[in-house]
């Protein structure tokens, strides 16, 4: 089989290829050379060079060839199709074996295919202490996680971005709406401090990278913490904490109103919503400095954001009955 043109996409060696996805390399030349799994590229030094859907594809090679599937049928399929068809197994599974029980694995989908190689790595699941993850998806990039269906709920995103900035940010927001995530952890190289803030406020956890195997094991330890209080409340499955509605200058303004009736509701619920937005900020905060008791301010963060979203809903009802005009000055 002759080798193509080298395209500028066209990075990895045979060897790479093999690290990222846990295909031993003479079994990746066999359903190279034998079932034509893989086109590679020619370099000018006539080295055969690889994509990152070709990690994709191996990786989810692997993983479909461990369910029993025969690379003879697996070979010609795209890395869409091979998601599609991983997907499939696992719901059929989910179907047979019911309701998921406590202590199975939670599922994931990742954006960035050698991390979720590495997460997948028996190595990294041993850092885990209450609960397994399962990688449901993968994709390369959040172009292709965008253009994916999801028929199903996927608790928990997690997002390599080399760059940070709005546009990346939509994305983000667009593809944890997408598959109805609870908890979203974003990895990211460099970023513009008020885009990561704004996530930061929304209920992401936002890291900067490189971060050791015992450190991204700790923050999705510490996200499936998030999402497993979030979904035994009942307050907000289903999306992220929504983000703060209103600004200090308007919950103070509502505090100093005088009003005729006998109670102060208005004063308390504005107060009590102040002081829950200073300290999911400030759990948040820890939480996203350091991998240190994260576990707890993850914790701390979830019930305080959500017992924050509930006391804006009560305010919202207090000034409709009071006839008090709430104005949407929320930070950006």
């Amino acid at each position: 089989m002759s080798a193509k043109p080298h395209p500028s996409t066209a990075i990895h060696k045979i060897g790479a290829i093999s690290s990222l996805s846990g295909v031993p390399t003479p079994t990746l030349r066999v359903w190279e050379l034998r079932y034509g799994t893989f086109s590679p590229y020619k370099s000018p030094g006539q080295h055969r060079l690889y994509t990152d859907d070709d990690v994709l594809r191996a990786t989810l090679l692997k993983r479909l060839t461990e369910r029993g599937h025969a690379i003879s049928s697996l070979a010609h399929l795209s890395s869409q199709e091979l998601n599609t068809l991983l997907t499939q197994g696992q719901d059929a599974n989910r179907s047979r074996a019911g309701a998921r029980p406590m202590g199975q694995p939670a599922s994931m989908v990742v954006v960035g295919v050698p991390l979720a190689s590495r997460i997948e790595s028996k190595k990294f699941t041993l850092s885990f202490i209450d609960q397994d993850i399962k990688v449901t998806n993968i994709f390369n990039d959040l172009t292709h996680a965008l253009a994916s269906t999801f028929e199903r709920q996927v608790p928990f995103l997690l997002v390599k971005a080399n760059s940070l900035h709005a546009g990346i940010q939509i994305d983000i927001h667009r593809l944890a709406q997408n598959c109805k995530a609870i908890q979203v952890i974003v990895l990211y190289s460099f970023g513009q401090e008020n885009v990561i803030q704004v996530m930061k406020r929304s209920g992401m956890i936002v890291r900067k990278e490189p971060s050791s195997d015992a450190e991204l094991a700790d923050l999705i330890n510490s996200a499936l913490l998030v999402g497993t209080e979030k979904e035994s409340t009942g307050l907000v499955v289903g999306s992220l904490i929504p983000p703060r509605k209103y600004s200090e200058l308007t919950l103070t303004r509502v505090a100093n109103i005088s009003t005729n009736v006998l109670c102060e509701c208005p004063r308390h619920v504005a107060e009590i919503i102040t002081q829950l937005a200073n300290f999911e900020q400030y759990s948040h905060e820890c939480l996203n400095k350091s991998s240190e008791d994260a576990h707890l301010h993850a914790y701390l963060s979830a019930v305080s954001g959500s017992a924050r979203a509930l006391f804006e809903s009560a305010l919202e009802m207090v000034a409709n009955h009071e006839g008090i005009a709430l104005h949407d000055n929320s930070p950006e």
